[in-house]
């Protein structure tokens, strides 16, 4: 097994940042329904930064995987820096090559995440403008 099947293995076994942050600033749940997969983002946001993020889901290895990874990579970050995060920032992050349906699989937890941060962001930009 090379050191990437390695580290999604222990993030799979391990997750980091898994469960619901205290009073979050936004939550969302995005879901795959070819698969089953289903990943949660809630987290904190502070001056346009996500100062703590966590998820829950249930899934295959490669979702929920990424989702741990990608909660130790947008933490403390701008959320501009976030919403800039691409398909093939994913696929260096997970690091191995991945298929049509790994992709999709691999894409949830950024999609998850992204959708919350804009709606979060929509939100607030309602709250202003009344």
């Amino acid at each position: 097994m090379n050191i990437y099947k390695q580290e999604l293995m222990d993030h799979y076994r391990n997750p980091r940042n898994h469960g619901v942050v205290d009073r979050p600033d936004f939550m969302c749940e995005e879901s795959n329904p070819s698969c089953g997969d289903a990943i949660s983002f809630t987290g904190n946001i502070k001056n346009s930064q996500l100062t703590h993020v966590a998820f829950t889901g249930t899934g295959c290895v490669i979702s929920l995987a990424t989702a741990s990874l990608l909660t130790q990579k947008v933490e403390k970050r701008t959320l501009e820096q976030i919403m800039s995060i691409v398909a093939d920032d994913i696929r260096d992050l997970v690091g191995i090559e991945l298929g049509p349906v790994r992709l999709k699989c691999a894409l949830l937890p950024l999609e998850a995440l992204q959708n919350g941060i804009l709606n979060y962001l929509l939100t607030l930009s309602h709250k202003i403008k009344k």
